[in-house]
């Protein structure tokens, strides 16, 4: 018997292409799998329940047609964004907050189609023991990944938030970040979740047998150490939390923002640092044009005798940028890093003309658009290498692993996060960044203008965090590091050929299993 031939079931395993369970049953599941899923994000921080999730959605897609998948996927989508970003309401209202969970579960939804097919067809084709425990989870885990990884890229810049392994940060698992990246990581979770199922389903006395080899194999993923990190020097930094008037409705006057910014810092003056780090959108006055903030700039790097890192709008070749601004005393402005990934319907409306009609009070409020950046990634703060990124940017894998490959030694994370309240917001971003740490192999630097702020070794460590809403620093001697992980340079090249292997498996059962049912028919004829 071979792995490639269609051919008839042997007698201890049953091809059930029909569901596990009435279509009532699986509505009630694939409603229960997002609060599942949501359990395990920071709030909640649950991570085993991730697992369940997975593996509730996957039971309720066995066996169905693909209009009832494609229903299937949708409301389990809806019930996990509803709760996933529930904090999306507070910024401009439950209107955007639903057009994005709709438009993500949307993704979920051909997600679930496809997953179906592949429950459907690949037992029809390849119906030996080892297709129906290897081949079949792999090609339904590879179809997750690739749904994850449309919908981080697509549209305007996709959305990567909710990606099932970024639940992973302070779990077992963490470990593969360094070696797989977010999406392997994924893929790893909806393997073994897609491999439990099948070993459940086999009939006969062997099933004891393969459901231990696949506890067996879920122990031996946990016994993976992370890759090391060697480490060499450190440089002394200090984040400064402002607590300023930061949100986008939030009433204050003009240079409120910077004031906050500058008397949390005063605190400092005397201590021994090599750069200060102020947030995302730390100045509300742009330095590069206003000689009051420039005054402000210099004078912090001048009596702290280092280089400030800060960010600001700017308004340069009359367009507007998210920019963090490398500032020393004397010399002013010495390098600039624009924000590669701008949130769209947040910080500019694309296609703008064509939105506008459908809400134009919301559109309205989002008066600036801001320019996604050129510029390079990384800040050289008196022989340090810093890769820069700006809120957003920390879930964008291109934008963090750029950073590596062009020298960071670490990393540096500037947010706003005060448009999102005391919500899990802040939490979930902070849990990227771990993430980020472990699979690029590089201490992080988080700092928000109100939280949550830390500091992050490569193992994933925390080695300072401020408390929220409360002007605050922290100083510490961030350990540096030229390591280059396996996620850094096969992060990529895995989700590609992860989510081949799942799409490609699907395609070819459906073709030859189609065939083939046309084949018996004709037969019987």
């Amino acid at each position: 018997m071979t792995l490639l031939k269609p051919t008839q079931p042997p007698t201890d395993v049953v091809v059930v292409r029909g569901p596990l369970v009435p279509f009532w049953g699986a509505i009630l599941l694939a409603l229960a799998s997002g609060p599942f899923l949501a359990s395990g994000f920071p709030g909640f921080s649950i991570w085993p329940l991730e697992f369940v999730g997975i593996a509730v959605l996957l039971v309720a897609l066995i066996g169905r047609r693909p209009g009832p998948a494609l229903l299937l996927g949708f409301l389990a989508g809806l019930a996990f964004y509803f709760i996933d970003i529930s904090w999306a309401s507070l910024f401009l209202g439950p209107l955007p907050e639903s057009a994005l969970a709709v438009l993500e579960s949307l993704f979920v939804a051909v997600g679930a189609l496809l997953i179906s097919l592949a429950y459907n067809w690949v037992p029809v084709v390849w119906t030996s023991k080892i297709a129906r425990l290897g081949l079949l989870p792999v090609i339904v885990a590879g179809l997750w990944t690739a749904r994850e990884g449309a919908s981080s890229v697509w549209p305007y810049g996709g959305f990567a938030w909710g990606r099932v392994a970024e639940s992973q940060s302070e779990s077992p698992f963490s470990n593969l970040f360094s070696w797989l990246g977010i999406s392997g990581v994924s893929f790893v979770m909806v393997l073994l979740m897609a491999v439990a199922i099948e070993a459940v389903r086999m009939s006969g006395v062997a099933r004891l047998t393969r459901a231990l080899v696949a506890v067996g194999a879920v122990a031996l993923v946990l016994l993976i150490p992370a890759y090391p990190v060697i480490t060499h020097g450190t440089t002394i930094v200090a984040g400064v939390q402002g607590d300023g008037p930061a949100g986008y409705f939030d009433p204050h006057e003009y240079g409120a923002l910077l004031a906050a910014q500058f008397n949390a810092t005063k605190p400092l003056i005397g201590k021994h640092v090599d750069m200060v780090i102020w947030p995302e959108g730390a100045s509300d006055i742009d330095p590069l044009e206003s000689p009051l903030a420039a005054n402000a700039f210099n004078l912090i790097s001048s009596e702290m005798k280092a280089p400030l890192i800060a960010g600001a709008i700017t308004h340069r070749h009359s367009k507007w940028y998210n920019t963090s601004i490398l500032w020393e005393s004397g010399k002013g402005a010495v390098d600039l890093y624009d924000k590669k990934h701008p949130v769209p319907f947040g910080e500019y409306v694309p296609d703008r003309a064509f939105w506008r009609p459908f809400a134009p009070a919301l559109i309205d409020l989002i008066g600036r658009n801001y320019t996604p950046g050129t510029t390079n990634t990384v800040f050289n703060v008196n022989g340090v290498i810093a890769g820069i990124d700006i809120c957003f940017d920390i879930t964008d894998d291109t934008v963090m692993r750029d950073s590596i490959n062009s020298g960071a030694q670490f990393l540096i994370a500037q947010t706003n996060n005060a448009d999102f309240g005391h919500t899990d917001e802040s939490l979930q971003q902070l849990a990227i960044a771990r993430i980020r740490a472990m699979e690029l192999g590089r201490s992080l630097v988080n700092v928000s203008t109100v939280g949550t702020s830390a500091i992050i070794s490569p193992t994933g460590q925390t080695l300072v965090q401020l408390p929220t809403y409360t002007p605050a620093t922290m100083v510490h001697a961030v350990p540096l590091s030229t390591t280059i992980t396996p996620a850094t340079y096969l992060g990529e090249p895995v989700e590609q050929f992860v989510s081949a292997l799942g799409l490609g498996g699907m395609l070819v059962a459906l073709v030859m299993g189609r065939a083939y049912t046309r084949g018996r028919s004709n037969k019987k004829r």
